[in-house]
């Protein structure tokens, strides 16, 4: 099993930036794929990135604001969050899928491991 840790949320203006942090403990040996959901309230749990060995997968909704990276180690994964509009309004999944077979999924269902979440609000 993992645990992970998700920081660096909060409140910011439209225009702003915030970066997430993803910390990985236990088995991360089996950390095949780790990516970025968000929620929204009312809505479902949304795709917003992933990364794997020699791969990274961008939502399209992002792509051009959002950069997601992670260490050599591959314990810690991070979110470059840029440009933020209120659309971006949420609470930020970390979330790790240990099935080789699943690298790039963008499904949630897939990811047998998730963080507690951090709220990231963006104000107009």
């Amino acid at each position: 099993q993992v645990q992970l840790v998700e920081s660096g949320g909060g409140l910011v203006q439209a225009g702003g930036s915030l970066r997430l942090s993803c910390a990985a403990s236990g088995r991360v040996s089996n950390m095949w794929t780790m990516a970025w959901f968000r929620q929204a309230p009312g809505k479902e749990r949304e795709f917003v990135a992933s990364i794997w060995s020699g791969g990274i997968n961008t939502a399209n909704s992002v792509k051009d604001r959002f950069t997601i990276s992670r260490d050599n180690a591959g314990n810690t994964m991070w979110l470059q969050m840029n440009n933020l509009i209120p659309d971006d309004t949420a609470v930020y999944y970390c979330a790790v899928a240990s099935a080789s077979w699943l690298r790039g999924s963008v499904h949630s269902r897939d990811f047998d491991s998730w963080g507690q979440g951090t709220q990231v609000t963006v104000s107009s």
